[in-house]
């Protein structure tokens, strides 16, 4: 059953980490059965407070998820962003 990671962006804290960041995630992608649905895209906000972004990622199932999640390569990037910038982080299964 395929798998959402959705990361909110909700204040940016130092835009030199989140330029490191940005340089290192998109490489942790590749060749992942990875599928990006959406990427700080224009968005409108229905219900709380508003995201200075929001990233939505589809992977085959939460193992897959999980494996670039906790993959060294992603470890080391995600750093860069805890120290960037307030996120939520969530991982939810598909309907």
């Amino acid at each position: 059953m395929a798998a959402y990671a959705v990361f909110i962006k909700e204040k940016t804290l130092n835009e030199t980490e989140m330029a490191t960041y940005a340089s290192l995630a998109g490489g942790t992608l590749a060749g992942r059965p990875v599928k990006l649905l959406a990427l700080y895209g224009k968005q409108e906000v229905w219900e709380g407070a508003a995201a200075e972004g929001v990233v939505i990622l589809e992977f085959p199932d939460m193992a897959a998820a999980r494996d670039w999640y906790e993959s060294p390569a992603y470890r080391e990037a995600r750093e860069h962003r805890f120290k960037g910038a307030d996120y939520r982080a969530i991982l939810v299964e598909g309907a």
